[in-house]
């Protein structure tokens, strides 16, 4: 497929086309090179390519072809320039940050985004002088106080991570830009085919490809898109030097789960949307999160942002995280695992797993209760789920 045919295609075509370059034995499905180097022709090649005077595979800790296919085709998917893939989500963010910023930097995010990365955030990059400042993600005039001199990024996840709150992605674009600062968006919870960030205005794209972009959890990866010129300077640097990469196997299992992403994604939002709706009608449920409710706080802002709603559906149980736990620990077909973005439907209790590094203050801040469940919904027959749900309440 040549760069001109590539751009005018939708993004399943590009899903499934984009990035492989066939070898000689003109394979029909994109290879696996489990190599750890590449030969060269002579001694001067291999001066050449190791100086960057000719392009071409060296060592596949920075270049490999399976590898790169895949960051081809998500580019593509993103509309963005380039892609570098990594070995997990955290690793890309670790990449970005450290890539991008220097002490004496700072950060500005949103207070509802995973817990490793508030983490991360908070504990971790202060030790290199890369301070950060969290806020409300939906209070646009919170974002732009926090800003200073020194601010470089302003980072948020949309929907966030587990109360699907939503951003105004072109508002914070235009705060950052005012500023001089980038905007990066975890773009997790909906992958390119339900939102595309950098088409609003975001100027670098993170994902955790372990999550829908493999889709039936086999594998940890994760990526970062954005400008050619940004990625290729300041990050691709640290990941040849700092090892952060992605293995060719993990890069080919993501390939197979971007051929299917779009349907995937379909699927995965019809399921949640009647488990939302059943949810928002049980006496046991306190509150429900999920943008496609009417009643959700930012439905109108997920309708004009998003192509769909999403997968991730979180409720708060009456009587806290005794209640909750007897209603994980009761359900069948759920599975008890932190990980989402799966075929296979996960419960999960974010105060005690995914959020269990935040202080009870922070907690409390961002809206995690005791009461508070997530759901990541399959694609097993929604009814066979809410049976599911509605057993595991009743024999709790």
């Amino acid at each position: 497929m040549t760069d001109k045919k590539q751009s005018e295609y939708g993004i399943n075509t590009k899903a499934i086309r984009t990035g492989h370059m066939r070898t000689p034995e003109n394979e029909h499905s994109e290879a696996i090179f489990p190599t750890s180097s590449f030969v060269f022709d002579n001694a001067a090649q291999a001066a050449a390519r190791f100086k960057g005077d000719e392009p071409g595979n060296i060592y596949s800790r920075f270049t490999n072809p399976t590898v790169r296919t895949f960051e081809e085709r998500l580019a593509a998917m993103e509309k963005g320039e380039r892609c570098i893939a990594t070995s997990s989500g955290m690793s890309a963010i670790l990449c970005t940050i450290l890539g991008l910023l220097k002490q004496g930097d700072h950060i500005v995010s949103s207070r509802s985004i995973f817990g490793t990365t508030v983490n991360m955030f908070g504990n971790i990059f202060p030790k290199y002088g890369i301070e950060t400042s969290f806020v409300n993600m939906t209070d646009y005039t919170a974002w732009e106080s926090a800003i200073t001199k020194q601010t470089r990024i302003l980072f948020l996840e949309t929907p966030s991570n587990p109360l699907t709150t939503i951003a105004d992605i072109k508002k914070l674009a235009a705060i950052a830009h005012q500023h001089d600062a980038l905007l990066i968006v975890d773009n997790c919870f909906c992958t390119p085919a339900l939102q595309l960030p950098i088409d609003l205005g975001a100027d670098i794209v993170i994902h955790s490809a372990t999550k829908y972009l493999d889709g039936q959890g086999r594998c940890l990866g994760g990526a970062i898109i954005g400008p050619d010129k940004l990625l290729a300077e300041d990050i691709y640097g640290l990941l040849r030097s700092g090892g952060a990469s992605m293995s060719p196997f993990n890069a080919w299992v993501f390939l197979k789960g971007l051929e299917t992403l779009s349907i995937r994604m379909k699927a995965h939002c019809e399921n949640t949307g009647k488990i939302a709706e059943w949810l928002d009608m049980q006496d046991f449920v306190e509150k429900v999160y999920y943008p496609g409710l009417v009643n959700h706080e930012q439905h109108d802002l997920s309708c004009q942002q998003q192509r769909g709603h999403g997968g991730i559906v979180s409720f708060v149980v009456k009587g806290g995280q005794e209640k909750a736990w007897q209603i994980i620990d009761n359900t069948d077909i759920f599975s008890i695992t932190a990980n989402l973005g799966d075929t296979k439907s996960t419960i999960t209790h974010p105060a005690t797993t995914t959020h269990n590094k935040l202080s009870d203050e922070q907690k409390l801040e961002a809206g995690i209760l005791p009461g508070l469940v997530r759901l990541s919904v399959g694609l097993e027959d929604v009814e066979d789920l809410i049976n599911d749900l509605e057993q595991a309440h009743s024999n709790s």
